[in-house]
């Protein structure tokens, strides 16, 4: 249910910033270290909180992912103090 939630609040985010973009019709420019890309607002808003939203995932799922992997320091305690 949680995922559920979160995926609609995305998609939520995500279409207001298309509304936003879509009302200012600028066209920003984009400085890589080896390139340069002219895109609309909207686009960039919505390319940035893709990145983040993929960049938070990613991190959540590894720091899930080492959770599991490490033991949990309380429950090699509490194995401790009873032997």
């Amino acid at each position: 249910m949680r995922l559920y939630i979160t995926v609609i609040l995305f998609l939520f985010l995500l279409a207001i910033a298309f509304i936003f973009g879509s009302q200012n019709e600028q066209v920003l420019t984009l400085n890589y270290l080896i390139a340069k890309v002219d895109m609309s607002v909207a686009a960039a808003v919505s390319l940035f909180t893709a990145i983040g939203f993929v960049l938070g995932l990613l991190f959540a799922l590894f720091w899930k992912l080492l959770r599991m992997i490490k033991p949990d320091k309380s429950a090699q305690l509490a194995a401790v103090k009873k032997s």
